[in-house]
Parts: structure tokens; C-alpha cells; sequence
């Protein structure tokens, strides 16, 4: 039965229907059996994003050029050498409420939320954001909101050959030498779980490359925990560091132990 809270609220407006106030019996109990429901959810995300990595290729054959703070280039380019590129269509550009002073809002908010970007690079991963306004005025908002991800100027027509000629949205290609491919693209309401590593990860062909992922034969997997670090202490081509094993080992197994005397 739902109750009534006034909440101090005092502007004419409905008083809100809250759940009821329960014992921490009672609500532990509701916990533990909406908790079913949140590991399930999960399950079900695990195997979505295992299905995406079964996704088939496209493969991009088109020359697409933009412009960078350095200058022109190609959409190889942006992948800065690694294997997966994200490329998020941020609707920065004249007639954009907020112009010149200010992107999209809501593509500021995701903006807002994306991760420390190393993480991706670490798994083989670079995030670009991509908008039609000049270099001069993404140079200008990214200092002044404090971002800090590559954004680039779409010259041509990527953005409407990608399903994103206004708005937003987000494309994932992967790299096989000079041969792109894009292998997953999703916009509106998609784009509002965008911001986190394993978000971002889970749209990749690749996934987060963890052994217990569900992903085809051959695709690099490397020990779960293993290969974290912190955003300052990446380098590449570096074994775990030992310390690290250790501590993780001892925290997964006891995350096991939790697990199957139901205490999780």
C-alpha cells in the first residue's frame, strides 16, 4: 500500500505516493527478491552484447575526411592506430539551441558522463566525438566545459551516410589494417546508456575482452580484473602487475564465496 508524504512541499502540487516504510526484515526481503530481477536483467544484458559481437560487417569502402585541432584527416585516422573506433555525432553546429556558446544539451550531458578514455584505449579502443561545427568553436566548448575527448569536424557527408545527418548518435567500426568495417550503430533513447567504459565496450566487436565473455572463437580475451589500472598508470604492452593479480584473485574468489552461500 502506498502512502502519503508532504515531503515539505508546499507549492500546490500533489502530495507524492511513496512505497510504505518497512522493517529491515521486510525490506531486505524485498530487496533479495527485486535482486533476482537485477541479476537476471543482467544475464540478459550479458547475452545482448554477446549477440552484437555476432553482428555482421559492413564494410565502409568511402574516403571520409574531417578536421582536426592538427588539421585534416581520414577516418583511418581516427582510429589512432588501434583495432575499434566509437564516433559520437554530438549536434554541436549553427541553429543548435545554445549556438555558438553551447552543444545540444542533451549531447553536453552525455559529454558530461563519458569515462577517462584511457580505459577504452586500453582495450584496443578510441572514442572520438564528431560535430559539424568548426574547430575554432569545439576547441573553445571543450575548454570551457572541461572536456577532454577527441572531437573532430565532419566536412562531408559521414554523418548522413551513418544514419546521423542531425542529432546524434553513435557508430562503432573496426579496423583490419586499412580495411574499416562498421559493425554497430544505435541513436535516440540507445545513446542515454553512453558515458561508461563498459557501456562503450559492450557495443564493440570485440566486447570487453575478458574471459568469461560469450564472443566468437579467436577474439582476444584476457583474464577478468587483470588488466585494470588506474587512468594515469596505463602502459602498453605491460604484464599485470603481480601485486594487482593477487589482490583480485583474492577479491573474485571471495566474490564466488558470497555468491553460492547466497550473500550477494
Amino acid at each position: 500500500m502506498m502512502t502519503i508524504a508532504q515531503n515539505g512541499r508546499n507549492d500546490g502540487q500533489p502530495a507524492m505516493q511513496t512505497p510504505p516504510v518497512a522493517s529491515p526484515q521486510d525490506w531486505e526481503a524485498a530487496r533479495q527478491q527485486l535482486l533476482v530481477k537485477e541479476k537476471a536483467h543482467t544475464r540478459a544484458r550479458d547475452a545482448l552484447a554477446a549477440e552484437r559481437r555476432r553482428m555482421p560487417w559492413m564494410e565502409v569502402t568511402k574516403t571520409y575526411a574531417f578536421e582536426g585541432p592538427g588539421g585534416k584527416v581520414s577516418l583511418v585516422d581516427l582510429f589512432q592506430g588501434r583495432r575499434q573506433l566509437i564516433v559520437y555525432r554530438a549536434f554541436f553546429e549553427p541553429g543548435v539551441f545554445g549556438w555558438p556558446d553551447h552543444a545540444c544539451r542533451g549531447c553536453s550531458m552525455v559529454a558530461d558522463q563519458v569515462a577517462h578514455v584511457a580505459h577504452l584505449n586500453a582495450r584496443d579502443t578510441t572514442l572520438v566525438f564528431a560535430s559539424r561545427a568548426p574547430q575554432a568553436d569545439i576547441i573553445r566548448l571543450k575548454k570551457r566545459m572541461g572536456w577532454t575527448m577527441p572531437w573532430v569536424t565532419v566536412t562531408d557527408s559521414f554523418d548522413a551516410d551513418f544514419g546521423v545527418d542531425e542529432w546524434h548518435g553513435t557508430n562503432v567500426f573496426y579496423r583490419d589494417g586499412m580495411r574499416i568495417f562498421r559493425t554497430y550503430f544505435v541513436k535516440s533513447r540507445g545513446d542515454e546508456q553512453m558515458g561508461g567504459t563498459w557501456n562503450y565496450l559492450d557495443i564493440t566487436p570485440l566486447g570487453r575482452q575478458e574471459v568469461w565473455e560469450d564472443s566468437p572463437k579467436g577474439y582476444p580475451q584476457t583474464p577478468t580484473y587483470k588488466w585494470w589500472n588506474w587512468h594515469d598508470s596505463y602502459t602498453d604492452g605491460a604484464e599485470p602487475d603481480k601485486k594487482w593479480v593477487e589482490i583480485s584473485d583474492a577479491g573474485e574468489k571471495a566474490f564466488r564465496e558470497e555468491a553460492a552461500e547466497g550473500r550477494d
